[in-house]
């Protein structure tokens, strides 16, 4: 489109003085410009002037489209962490102009001299903390853009709790104006309220991490990284049922008779998504809380597998099946999926186990037993306590 409706303008603190002439240009021939009160007030565009919806929409924006020219206004670059992509998404390549100042992350990295491809760069404004979890290591570096100074000093306190206290850290406020300011400290102090918090918006914080132990980037977790009531598929035998499940980025996992959904996190810590169906109200309930615990993509039904199938949506591109298997379960599973699959079930009652052995007579696949040990206090000594075998049957269509 030669003539695009919409300009997405990213505004900076120093307001109009900041903006390319091409971007001003395009700000004084908007017959309507969105945005939040700051933005509107730095660029000085009086009655033209509109809000944003709460909670945030880009609808008011879309009902003129191509009936009048529309600019809106966004910190920094409008397509890093920004509404350019919530804009794009709905409309053609050519409808906008793109006019992209410094981001917050540029200004904050260029202040404390970071290479910033090296940086974790993270909104925060309405994700949880956890989102840090799995990226958290020793001298790693981060800089998340946050909702005001109060959920700076939680960041601060977040990372005490988890071990990270001793992490370096600087909250920044009104980056790249001359109003910025720069607090610096410990998480551990900024927690306490050692260091003053800013108030003034926006605020982000830059922090290293230091003083924490990094998180463990295989599957096969410890079961304490898990809440549980005992029905947890144990580190081993996790570790192998997620080698077989061989999640890629992106994929969809089916987890049935979920338990704890130790399965589906470490599915989702790979990079895939996740639906958890248990039939217990308590485990559905935990498997949401260890969900929650590493910000992962993680749905949770409650119900039985069986009458819940046809309800569940996309097929997946791999099921696990950790309890309930039957052979109405695994029919059903066949006549639900068409599309290139894969199948892990493992069984620890006789009865299950026999049923794998068959089908695997039947239908191939690989089918194992595993079996391990664990030493544990005899008196004043040691003996090996040996787990209940597990059959694990893994199966491509």
């Amino acid at each position: 489109m030669a003539n695009p409706w919409l300009s997405i303008i990213g505004i900076h603190p120093s307001g109009l003085d900041a903006l390319s002439a091409a971007a001003r240009r395009d700000l004084d021939d908007a017959s309507v410009v969105f945005g939040s009160p700051r933005h509107l007030e730095l660029a000085q565009v009086g009655a033209r002037g509109q809000l944003w919806p709460v909670p945030f929409s880009v609808a008011p924006v879309l009902r003129l489209r191509a009936q009048t020219r529309v600019a809106v206004l966004v910190s920094g670059d409008p397509f890093h962490f920004g509404a350019g992509a919530s804009l794009a998404r709905h409309l053609q390549v050519g409808e906008w102009r793109n006019h992209p100042q410094p981001s917050t992350f540029s200004w904050i990295a260029g202040e404390l001299g970071w290479s910033q491809e090296q940086i974790h760069c993270l909104g925060l404004h309405a994700r949880s903390f956890e989102h840090l979890t799995p990226l958290l290591a020793e001298g790693e570096r981060f800089i998340c853009l946050l909702r005001d100074g109060a959920a700076a000093q939680a960041i601060a306190a977040w990372l005490q709790q988890h071990g990270w206290g001793a992490s370096r850290m600087w909250l920044v406020s009104q980056a790249g104006s001359e109003a910025q300011r720069i607090r610096a400290g410990t998480a551990g102090e900024l927690a306490l309220g050692l260091v003053e918090t800013p108030v003034a918006a926006p605020v982000a914080a830059a922090f290293e991490a230091g003083g924490g132990n990094g998180f463990v980037q295989v599957p096969g977790r410890s079961i304490d990284a898990f809440l549980h009531d005992g029905q947890i598929t144990k580190s081993p035998v996790r570790a192998l049922t997620l080698a077989l499940l061989a999640p890629r980025t992106g994929e969809l996992l089916w987890d049935l008779g979920a338990g704890s959904g130790s399965v589906s996190v470490e599915w989702c810590l790979a990079g895939g998504k996740a639906l958890c169906v248990e039939q217990h109200a308590e485990r559905a309930a935990r498997i949401a809380q260890n969900a929650a615990r590493y910000a992962v993509d993680l749905q949770v039904l409650q119900g039985d597998s069986l009458a819940l199938l046809d309800t569940l949506g996309p097929a997946p591109q791999a099921v696990f099946v950790g309890g309930g298997f039957d052979r109405a379960l695994f029919d059903a599973l066949r006549a639900r999926l068409s599309a290139p699959w894969r199948l892990v079930v493992n069984a620890v009652a006789l009865e299950t186990q026999a049923l794998l052995m068959d089908l695997h007579r039947v239908h191939g696949g690989q089918l194992l037993q595993l079996q391990w040990s664990e030493a544990q206090p005899l008196g004043r000594m040691q003996s090996w306590n040996a787990a209940r075998p597990v059959v694990q049957w893994a199966w491509n269509p």
